[in-house]
């Protein structure tokens, strides 16, 4: 009989799930900080049930003897060390819709106590002072509500903000027009958002991307007297930033949840009359804690129970016995997506993977899932290969499977079509007998390189001196290039290179790389 640990506080119902499906329970609610003790308990179980204040760090999982899976009764996964759960062969389940709409709701809860200055007048109410002429609020009805990032808490918000008879604006990369429509939103860019909303809310994950999104020279094209609600992440906006433009009154208030650090003991932000805070309560009602117990009782019985894996935040969907030979093909499939998306700067509407030879009688949804997942991670990191294709859909992003017997010159391939408002672009790759990935066409122009962890894009026109030169800026920065590849279509054409490089690409080179003469287009990618 499969064992778990709960080492942080579940519903007796979610205990009683485990128990139901024939998984024996050790149900320890206040073991969760206690990081000695649960390493020294943890390698007596198969599974690890948790919420937030259980951190399962490398020393925990080095006596993980015999855990597979840990499930996180929650979206966020911070508190779990992935990679070293990967790296032991440990699933890492959590529950990323269990608590949307409690987020959602605590956003527009935020802004309406905004608007009003609830907390403050409470306060100064209680305190036996009636001030009724200091707090002079604004209405909601008929103003621009401008939502950045509309995924699926996002998308909750602008609907609620429309039953406030509010004008809703939008601004998420990966949010098709039709997708919009539905939601009867008006997707906008950033620029537009900034200067139009009268009210801004931020739903989007942390990313090299989304940090600092609102920093000061994005408040300075703000309305005068807009107000930020931030439910999301903390470091989406420059608190320093923001508490200036709080000051100057550029900006009129702002309601937080999340900062950049937690707990937060003190922040820029706190003492301002203008401003409303609370403590990371975005996910906190019976309802969400009670879905997100359950959730995690049941995916987790499963697995240990049947084999099936659901919400996994590192590994597919997939048997055991799928597992080997999918392997290789899974990790060319995420990168040729990772490839993809790195590059696509606007909204997609519509990807096509085509699986040709060999790979199309395989497990193509693993396949299909791992590509998505690759694809959107580089703007949304909590993406995992199970929940991409939900994510796509809720982005309105239609996604096609086309499999052929025949792939021409190779046993297997797999070609990644992104169409997005601007164009189409398509990679394609392969994996040889040594079971590395390989991208063999990207645009029609063939070439055979391997995926490197730190890489250099390039489009250039076919001139002489490019290589000499482009090699030339790199060896002055004192960067060495591990591989060179390149290709083209025609002699004097439009011509690709990949290069690999050790180490980080600074910004200062990528801009003289950029000046180079027949550079196109440098991009630097992670993979």
């Amino acid at each position: 009989m499969p064992k778990v640990l709960i080492s942080d506080a579940l519903s007796p119902a979610a205990v009683q799930i485990f128990k139901d499906r024939g998984v024996e329970v050790d149900f320890r609610p206040k073991l969760g900080p206690d990081k000695d003790k649960l390493a020294e308990l943890v390698g007596n179980f198969d599974g690890l049930a948790i919420r937030s204040a259980t951190k399962v760090t490398p020393k925990v999982l080095e006596q993980a003897k015999n855990l597979k899976v840990i499930g996180r009764a929650g979206i966020g996964v911070d508190n779990v060390d992935i990679p070293a759960a990967t790296a032991k062969g440990i699933i890492v389940m959590n529950t990323p819709f269990g608590n949307s709409i409690t987020t959602a709701e605590h956003a527009i809860t935020m802004m309406l106590a905004l608007a009003r200055q609830i907390p403050q007048a409470d306060t100064s109410t209680q305190a036996g002072r009636w001030e009724k002429n200091r707090f002079m609020g604004v209405e909601i009805t008929g103003k621009t509500l401008g939502v950045i990032g509309c995924g699926n808490i996002g998308s909750i918000v602008a609907d609620r903000g429309h039953g406030l008879r509010m004008k809703v604006i939008a601004y998420d990369p990966f949010l098709s027009p039709e997708r919009a429509r539905d939601l009867g939103v008006e997707k906008v860019d950033l620029a537009d958002l900034f200067r139009r909303a009268d009210f801004i809310t931020l739903h989007t994950p942390l990313t090299d991307k989304t940090k600092d999104i609102i920093d000061a020279k994005a408040i300075a094209t703000m309305k005068k007297g807009v107000r930020i609600i931030n439910c999301a992440r903390g470091g989406l906006v420059d608190e320093a930033a923001l508490r200036e433009a709080l000051d100057s009154g550029q900006v009129a208030g702002a309601a937080f949840d999340v900062f950049v650090e937690e707990p937060a003991t003190q922040n820029p932000l706190f003492g301002h009359p203008n401003v409303v805070c609370t403590p990371h309560l975005g996910a906190s009602t019976t309802e969400a804690q009670e879905n997100v117990a359950l959730q995690i009782a049941q995916q987790m019985s499963d697995y240990l129970i049947t084999g099936a894996i659901s919400n996994a935040v590192n590994f597919p969907s997939i048997t055991a016995e799928e597992a080997p030979k999918l392997k290789p093909f899974i990790a060319l499939a995420e990168k040729l997506g990772s490839f993809a998306g790195q590059l696509t700067e606007t909204g997609i509407s519509k990807v096509q993977l085509a699986y040709e030879g060999a790979v199309a009688g395989m497990n193509t949804k693993a396949l299909t899932s791992a590509a998505i997942a690759g694809l959107l991670r580089p703007m949304l990191q909590d993406v995992n290969v199970v929940s991409a294709p939900t994510v796509a859909k809720e982005r309105g992003i239609v996604i096609e499977e086309v499999t052929r017997e025949a792939a021409g010159d190779y046993e297997s391939l797999i070609t990644v079509t992104v169409v997005t408002t601007r164009q189409t672009r398509w990679v394609s790759g392969t994996v040889y007998a040594d079971g590395r990935p390989r991208i063999v066409n990207i645009k029609g122009i063939r070439m055979d390189a391997e995926f490197g962890h730190s890489m250099i894009y390039i489009t250039n026109l076919d001139k002489p001196g490019f290589i000499g030169k482009f090699s030339s800026t790199l060896g002055d920065a004192g960067i060495n290039i591990a591989t060179f590849h390149v290709g083209r279509d025609a002699p004097g054409g439009n011509a690709v290179a990949l290069i690999e490089i050790d180490g980080e690409l600074p910004a200062d080179v990528l801009a003289k790389v950029r000046l180079l003469p027949q550079v196109q287009q440098a991009k630097p990618l992670r993979f």
